[in-house]
């Protein structure tokens, strides 16, 4: 009993010195932006040319153009006296217990009470991130700078948000989405803040080599047993009367509503669904684009409605593997998801990329600080992120 109350007066003491730490000015300058219209370009491009293409104006713009209901954007860019120093890109939106996962943990009873506590969750939060994306795409820090002095400023941007968005309701969760799984300092110089970590689930990745000049060349590099496998999957879709074919960007805007259709019988299955994309959003991304967003369908060779697709976004020297759709009756008799994943290798090495997606985690706090014990219990009863099985089936 005396260790429990020793315990329990430090994690006072200790929230109590957060607390201040949160609500001490960090020393350096903001500008706000609803819209990334108005940022200064020129600060803007500076800090993100060398991030991810989710946090150019590009694709923000694009963003803007067709925003998911119930979603807001945020901007923020971090001075230092004049000079700019970071770029910070957030979204607000309201909850509710049906577009969180659910599952059994193995504390049944703290699993009851977790998902009691959820269910009353009908409340706005802020995602420094994109909910649009996966990936580090909420903040863009100048180089050379030092992340761990930079951060108590994003944290207080986050704040200064938060506090001057109250008119749209109370916002009381704060999230710091998708952050590289190999950059564990991040959690520790947000912790003080009373963020908590949250594993999400896991994205595979794939190191594309240079002497892969097509899909063929991939298949050259298996090992015989999973080369053969595939072909027999392509095989299938083939002696199904099916083909697979890029669409250039009028040819998506044409296939705007199908597309449409074929994620959201995708979307309606996933574990946590916190937004749904309007039906220009994947058209608009490929109009803009160009070249370095890719759609591919697979249909019917004698024609009729498309039965599957996905798209890929160049990253740099990387690629995104984006949103993936198809029909769900179709695929109990063709392998079209399976088909659909090859797209991405495909589509990945005509994009000349390095790699494609990558491994993420995020970070959550809550307003109230007494609340913030409450979440990291909460974290702890929602149901473990699967693992992405590990294999090896090159040469």
């Amino acid at each position: 009993m005396l260790e429990q109350m020793k315990t329990t007066v430090r994690r006072v003491r200790e929230a109590r010195k957060r607390h201040q730490v949160r609500h001490s000015p960090s020393g350096f300058q903001f500008a706000f932006f609803d819209r990334i219209s108005m940022a200064r370009p020129d600060h803007w491009d500076l800090l993100t040319r060398d991030h991810s293409v989710c946090l150019s104006r590009p694709f923000l713009e694009t963003l803007e153009s067709c925003t998911p209901t119930g979603l807001k954007p945020h901007y923020a860019l971090i001075y230092r006296g004049d000079e700019p120093v970071a770029a910070v890109s957030a979204q607000s939106l309201e909850i509710s217990a049906a577009a969180l996962p659910k599952g059994q943990s193995e504390r049944p009873h703290l699993d009851r009470i977790a998902q009691r506590t959820l269910a009353s969750i009908q409340q706005r939060i802020l995602v420094c991130g994109n909910l649009l994306s996966w990936g580090a795409h909420g903040t863009a820090f100048a180089p050379g700078e030092d992340p761990s002095l930079l951060w108590p400023a994003v944290a207080e941007a986050l704040y200064r948000i938060r506090r001057a968005d109250k008119l749209f309701g109370d916002t009381d969760l704060i999230m710091v989405k998708d952050l590289p799984g190999n950059r564990p300092e991040t959690a520790d110089n947000l912790r003080r803040f009373s963020y908590r970590p949250l594993e999400t689930e896991p994205n595979m990745v794939l190191e594309l080599k240079p002497s892969w000049h097509s899909f063929e060349d991939y298949l050259k590099d298996m090992k015989s047993d999973y080369r053969s496998g595939i072909k027999k999957q392509l095989r299938d879709i083939a002696e199904a009367g099916l083909e697979t074919v890029s669409l250039d960007a009028d040819q998506v805007a044409a296939h705007a509503k199908e597309i449409h259709q074929l994620y959201l019988q995708v979307h309606s299955k996933q574990r946590a669904r916190l937004i749904t994309i309007q039906e220009g959003w994947i058209p608009g991304l490929a109009k803009r684009f160009g070249p370095d967003f890719r759609t591919t369908v697979i249909r019917a060779r004698s024609g009729g409605p498309l039965l599957g697709f996905v798209t890929s976004l160049r990253d740099g020297e990387g690629a995104i593997g984006y949103y993936i759709g198809f029909d769900r009756k179709a695929a109990e008799s063709a392998p079209l998801y399976l088909r659909l994943l090859y797209a991405i290798v495909e589509d990945g090495i005509a994009l000349k990329a390095h790699w494609i997606s990558q491994a993420t985690y995020c970070l959550l706090r809550h307003r109230i600080q007494a609340l913030n014990l409450v979440v990291g219990s909460l974290l702890k009863t929602l149901p473990d992120p699967e693992e992405a099985p590990e294999r090896n089936p090159f040469k």
